[in-house]
């Protein structure tokens, strides 16, 4: 990104030349041509220029000795006061902006002092500034900004009108560091919302134009947390395409995932979810590692106790315990004994029994399996999305 770093340094070259001469020259640019400069070295950003990356702090105080030196007149221009607004919503120091004569400023007051607060952490208050505020009746440099940091703002309390305004934000200003850092706002919202075809669409969004993107380890950790945190990995119908989501993701994260995928699914009684993620992590993890150890349980689990009875319990009984976490150990008892429960024959033996099951089903008594239960009582609840409709 050479040009936009060359625009920003041409803009303020003359400046600081001014200032070594110490020459009373006149301003060599308007408040909004240097914010356009921020703005072009930001997008490369985006675009993973780490040269801009290693810029941009320098850039922005510069730009705001440039701003409490400029002529108070020129903030009567509607642009340039705009441009102080995009300014602080880029990274720009409040002090700066404070300090600009707001007598001469031309903008809605709503838009100024609910920056200020936003930036200066005053949430609720700018909340009730910004809350009526339209960002596609304002220029899209400003509406951009201005609807990036409303689906901020309502991320919590009104999640709908959040993913609305991030919406917003990546229309008005396609291909910028908002446009980037929208989607990786967005992205967990909608997985916590459980939309899977919008899920996809930001991530292959995502993936076409900011895979490069110096902030793209955040995007795909908030992938992954809504995928652990939601059941959109555990519809088997989708599951190929999840899995094309998470080829982007490197090895480490990806057998990450697919063992909280795998684990998931096995408390919600997806087995066949839990077999696939389960194939995926072990071919992703590390001859006799504990991610294998645990790769090889959830996919026992998944045939014991679907069609594969005799190979799933076999690969349950030659795991090593001592890799896999307490809390899976106290999973593995008791799915054994439920393994084994399956297959015990009815009381009496007789022909007569098989056809004639009681209406009621007794209880599935997994005391002799699940003696360390009484140590963890959340594993109980577990145990029954387990076990649920599986009891002989």
């Amino acid at each position: 990104m050479i040009r936009p770093l060359l625009r920003v340094a041409l803009l303020l070259l003359p400046f600081t030349a001014a200032n070594a001469l110490a020459e009373p020259a006149r301003q060599p640019g308007e408040p909004y041509e240097l914010v356009r400069g921020l703005q072009a070295v930001q997008d490369g950003i985006a675009n993973g220029d780490t040269a801009a990356h290693g810029s941009h702090i320098a850039l922005i105080r510069q730009i705001g000795e440039r701003f409490l030196a400029a002529d108070p007149g020129v903030w009567s221009n509607a642009q340039n006061s705009q441009a102080a607004v995009i300014y602080l919503l880029s990274g720009g120091a409040p002090q700066i902006v404070r300090k600009l004569p707001r007598d001469k400023m031309n903008i809605d007051e709503r838009l100024f002092n609910g920056a200020l607060a936003y930036v200066e952490g005053r949430q609720e208050e700018a909340r009730e500034q910004l809350k009526d505020v339209k960002p596609r009746t304002l220029s899209s440099g400003l509406g951009g900004q201005v609807a990036l940091v409303q689906g901020a703002l309502f991320a919590r309390a009104e999640a709908s009108l959040a993913i609305e305004r991030l919406d917003d934000a990546r229309l008005l200003l396609p291909g910028t560091l908002v446009e980037e850092a929208a989607l990786r706002r967005e992205i967990l919202l909608v997985g916590q919302a459980e939309d899977f075809d919008k899920f996809e669409f930001l991530a292959l969004a995502y993936i076409r134009h900011y895979r490069n993107s110096i902030y793209a380890g955040d995007f795909w950790q908030r992938v992954s947390t809504s995928l652990a945190q939601s059941s959109l990995a555990l519809d088997e119908r989708r599951f190929a395409r999840i899995a094309a989501l998470l080829e982007q993701i490197e090895r480490a994260g990806r057998l990450k995932l697919y063992l909280v995928i795998a684990r998931a699914a096995m408390l919600r009684g997806q087995l066949a979810v839990t077999r696939l993620a389960g194939e995926r992590a072990l071919t992703l993890s590390a001859d006799a590692s504990a991610d294998r150890e645990r790769a090889h349980f959830f996919r026992g689990v998944a045939r014991a106790l679907t069609d594969e009875y005799d190979g799933g319990l076999a690969e349950l009984k030659a795991l090593d315990r001592s890799k896999l976490p307490e809390r899976d150990v106290l999973l593995l008892n008791a799915t054994e004994q439920l393994a084994l429960d399956v297959r015990k024959p009815l009381p009496g033996g007789s022909a007569i029994a098989a056809d004639k099951p009681p209406a009621t089903p007794a209880r599935l008594d997994l005391a002799s399996s699940t003696v360390t239960l009484a140590r963890a009582h959340k594993q109980l609840g577990e145990l029954e999305l387990l076990t649920r409709d599986r009891r002989p």
